[in-house]
């Protein structure tokens, strides 16, 4: 599917304001509000928009630590501990990648003894070989 600009506006928008009325969107691109509605079905349709969300501060929800950690694992257990870490509630995100680590989890923990906790119950997954946490200690963008 190939966007046009007023599908990228759009999506530029959602991503300031999911909760914008689609009115508030027609009157910034000069369409009406039933074509914002077509476009962002279609958006949908086309898996382009998979869902909408909210962003929360951690720090407001009791969470003093918030860590990028990176995690190893055994070639054949890469998909089997990614799915192991999603499953779990302190992983807020859970993301393969390629570089330094093979899995990255964004962890929410209680406390710098909750994170180390978490920090051991991830080093204890089978197949896990090495855990490199990193907290973050303020969020720019």
């Amino acid at each position: 599917m190939s966007l046009d600009e007023k599908d990228k506006k759009i999506i530029s928008i959602l991503l300031e304001n999911a909760r914008l009325p689609f009115t508030d969107i027609a009157k910034k691109l000069g369409i009406t509000d039933v074509a914002v509605k077509k476009r962002l079905k279609k958006l949908e349709k086309n898996g382009v928009i998979k869902k909408y969300t909210v962003i929360v501060d951690p720090s407001k929800l009791g969470y003093q630590d918030v860590a990028l950690v990176g995690v190893d694992t055994e070639p054949d257990k890469i998909l089997e501990v990614a799915e192991k870490l999603s499953e779990k509630e302190y992983s807020r995100f859970v993301y393969l990648t390629t570089g330094d680590h093979m899995i990255m989890v964004e962890i929410w923990a209680k406390n710098n003894t909750d994170l180390m906790k978490i920090i051991k119950e991830i080093g204890s997954l089978p197949g896990v070989k090495k855990v490199c946490p990193a907290i973050i200690l303020d969020q720019i963008k």
